[in-house]
């Protein structure tokens, strides 16, 4: 599968809580890492999406918040990733952020250069990547 979201996390379904309109799906991936997406009952039911099925997320780097000093905070947002800054990639307006998590996975942001240097964005700092579930796509292969 090719596609131009920069995240694409491949895991298993470990979780999913059903309502009337709208599903929970909880992902699991890498070292222990999890993510939860929100997606429709129509697309629940059409994925076949089910606690063991595999899956993949797909986020687009943009979509990715990022924030230090994490500690002491909680947020309406259900997936917050943390990790070390691996590397900080900058351009004219905006720069790439990757973030390593504990399993060796990699998360990607799309920052502005002032978030970068307001967060004091570099290689080595500790932060936390920032995924609303309504952000997620999943998808499962035919």
């Amino acid at each position: 599968m090719k596609v131009s979201a920069r995240n694409v996390f491949k895991g298993t379904v470990s979780q999913v809580t059903p309502g009337a309109v709208n599903a929970e799906v909880e992902l699991s991936f890498g070292g222990g890492e999890k993510l939860v997406a929100v997606v429709t009952m129509a697309s629940l039911q059409s994925l076949g999406l089910a606690v063991g099925k595999e899956a993949v997320a797909l986020v687009k780097a943009p979509w990715v918040m990022l924030m230090t000093d994490a500690e002491g905070y909680r947020l309406s947002a259900r997936n917050c990733l943390e990790g070390k800054v691996l590397r900080v990639t900058d351009g004219a307006v905006n720069c790439e952020v990757v973030v390593q998590l504990p399993s060796g996975a990699e998360v990607f942001a799309i920052v502005t250069r002032d978030a970068v240097q307001e967060l004091g964005l570099a290689a080595g700092v500790k932060a936390t990547a920032v995924i609303k579930a309504s952000h997620i796509i999943l998808g499962v292969a035919s």
